[in-house]
């Protein structure tokens, strides 16, 4: 039977070229030669990387630990006829004849449709400057990023009669990948990678080249992986390469047996630091049309190879509990900041306040010190998650970022993006400022006191939890007042809650889907369509035990249908009385008595609305949303005889205690 094998895109052809030095021969060298041997080699690998040959591309050097090469130069370029000029040039130079190839390898970048987002785009269904197409288009024009170690080998899939990848059916190969990839998807932020296909290019089927700046990361990613059928069962690998990066100014201290980097000679060259050929960079990332940086395991262009997987949006990736942020670290090194894009946008004083009226807050979602941009847009909030999503899994890759995101507040959808670094941030505006709808774009330094400004309890995909010091105090304050908030089962609780106008039965069918995946991680509290026991109003609440699950899941949740914020959202203070578990004999009494309290509400003072909503799945499952003037009136019903005599009622009629959330 003819099987169907995946669509490929490629992109730049990769070499990586080898050498061992001539030891004996440099030393019988005299002094004149070597120095010339020398300049000629620094200037080679200077104009390489500096990519003065090309249009665009890459090239990086290393030295080789432990085989039988000492050096290896990596390149990246448009065409073959640019890589086999580079390598040519070479061996023009006079240090060329203290060298010996010991390897060379020959493959191009490529993007394979396995996944059915990445089949998408294939069949040419998706909007060329959809986040997911820039994705793709940024896996096979990869920088080469600045970690200290890099480790390259060649691997074949295995044709043995009862261990065939090439005769597995299409969707069984594409299960290996997608688990294979998941495994990968852990080592996010620590491991970077790069694919190159190879078939009729060279003797092995592709080229893995991983960097890192622990080794032992490296070697944790390849013995977990070998250990999954895809790799136990059906590779077979090359030789292992392995170097440190160092630049090229410091030859002379490879051939002289110094350390390296020496930290004293020229930095390494970028292409925009060096070349006027149109590709700029920032943070020492070289721009392809705006495409963003390294592939990492687990993305969206990994294809038929032992790293292969699903974009991090294709199965649930909302949930993976932060697992793919990267870390945050305020790293000087020039593989921290994001694709070269640029933009322009009104330094503020109040970024701090800006963010924390949107919910997010110093503590709980970046370290006083990061630097933060709010871009405004009149943009549909599901039109602009949809948008940012391909950008946050490009900033991924980028130890300065933090978090983007989408949120909404004042009846207003914002794109939010948080660095450690404000020149990052600045490159990040460049690409933020392409979103649909932008109109009003600021940044600025963040602080540990961002003033609490109230998050909405609006759809539009804000996040708020219960992590923050403002919460803290209120459960504090709650605590005094027998009132169970914040903590079920002893963990903080980060709660999403959207509107929708969407018809509720077609609303509840995209939701069961999307809570397939959810459930596929422990992060996952629950998610569930309510809909108003007085009144049309439909919700769909998601809990998840971690700000990062939760903040991401807000991307999924708002694509689905008709999405529209609550009254008033944007000010005020909200809570949700989440999950009252009514016992099935006292339901209808319930609801009268909800009534009843909902008068004595009615007239109090900051009181805005209070609505009862019910599970679809389940009417004994009840939700309660409320909107208030201030924080303070809310605590004041709190603390209320007609609040606490409803608690002791509730004691004989739930069966369990609610969950209390705060919104702002």
């Amino acid at each position: 039977m003819q099987r169907e094998p995946p669509q490929t895109e490629e992109g730049w052809y990769v070499l990586h070229d080898l050498r061992s030095i001539d030891w004996d021969a440099w030393r019988a060298a005299p002094e004149r030669e070597r120095e010339r041997a020398l300049a000629e080699g620094v200037e080679y690998l200077r104009a390489a990387e500096a990519v003065e040959d090309s249009d665009e591309g890459q090239s990086a050097v290393y030295t080789v630990l432990g085989a039988d090469a000492d050096l290896m130069v990596l390149h990246l370029r448009p065409t073959m006829a640019d890589l086999d000029a580079a390598e040519r040039r070479f061996e023009q130079t006079e240090f060329a004849r203290f060298t010996e190839r010991a390897e060379s390898y020959v493959s191009v970048t490529e993007a394979s449709g396995y996944t059915e987002k990445s089949r998408e785009y294939f069949e040419g269904d998706l909007d060329e400057d959809s986040g997911l197409a820039q994705y793709i288009r940024s896996r096979i024009h990869p920088d080469v990023p600045d970690e200290e170690f890099v480790c390259f080998y060649p691997m074949d899939k295995r044709r043995q009669p009862d261990q065939n990848w090439y005769d597995l059916p299409f969707e069984e190969r594409a299960e290996h990948i997608k688990r294979h990839g998941e495994i990968g998807r852990e080592y996010g932020g620590k491991v970077k990678q790069m694919i190159a296909g190879s078939t009729g290019l060279d003797d092995w089927e592709w080229g893995i080249t991983l960097w890192a700046d622990d080794m032992t990361d490296i070697k944790d990613l390849l013995t977990r992986m070998r250990f999954d059928p895809s790799s136990s069962k059906y590779a077979e690998f090359g030789p292992f390469y392995v170097g440190r990066r160092f630049p090229p100014a410091d030859l002379p201290a490879v051939l002289a047996g110094e350390r390296v980097p020496t930290g004293e000679g020229e930095e390494r060259a970028t292409p925009a630091a060096a070349s006027a050929n149109g590709t700029t960079a920032a943070d020492g990332h070289a721009a392809d049309a705006g495409h963003a940086g390294s592939v990492h395991p687990g993305s969206a262009a990994e294809g038929d190879h032992p790293h292969g997987g699903e974009a991090a949006s294709d199965d649930g990736g909302a949930a993976d509990d932060g697992d793919d942020e990267a870390d945050g670290d305020d790293s000087d090194s020039s593989g921290g900041g994001p694709p070269v894009g640029g933009g322009d946008f009104q330094e503020v004083d109040d970024a701090t306040e800006r963010l924390a009226t949107l919910g997010v807050r110093p503590g709980a979602d970046y370290d006083p010190g990061d630097y933060g941009l709010v871009f405004y847009s009149d943009a549909d909030a599901e039109d602009l998650a949809d948008e940012i999503e391909g950008l946050r899994e490009n900033f991924d890759h980028y130890d300065r970022h933090v978090l983007t995101g989408v949120r909404a507040g004042g009846g207003q959808a914002a794109a939010v993006s948080v660095w450690t670094a404000k020149e990052a941030a600045e490159t990040a505006a460049g690409f933020l400022g392409d979103l649909p709808g932008i109109d009003e774009r600021y940044g600025g330094p963040l602080a540990a006191d961002g003033g609490g400004g109230d998050a909405a309890e609006s759809g539009d995909g804000d996040a708020a939890g219960t992590g923050d010091g403002d919460a803290a105090d209120i459960r504090e304050q709650l605590a005094d007042e027998d009132v169970y908030a914040g903590q079920p089962h002893g963990e903080d609780v980060y709660a999403l809650a959207l509107y929708s106008e969407a018809d509720a039965d077609d609303l509840f069918d995209e939701v069961a889907g999307l809570r397939e995946n959810f459930d596929h991680y422990d992060t996952h509290v629950k998610t569930a369509v309510y809909g108003a026991v007085d009144g049309n109003r439909t919700a769909v609440v998601s809990l998840w035990d971690t700000q990062d699950a939760a903040d991401t899941a807000a991307g999924f949740l708002t694509d689905l249908p008709e999405v529209v914020g609550r009254p008033d959202a944007g000010d005020g203070f909200g809570t949700m009385g989440m999950f009252y578990a009514v016992k099935p004999d006292y339901r209808e009494e319930f609801v009268d008595t909800f009534r009843e309290v909902g008068g004595l509400l009615a007239e109090m003072d900051g009181h805005r609305e209070t609505t009862l909503l019910a599970n679809r799945e389940d009417e004994t499952d009840m939700f309660i949303a409320s909107q208030w003037d201030s924080r303070e009136d809310a605590m004041q019903f709190f603390r209320s005889d007609e609040f606490r005599e409803t608690v002791e009622w509730g004691r004989e009629v739930l069966t369990d205690q609610p969950r209390h959330v705060f919104l702002a």
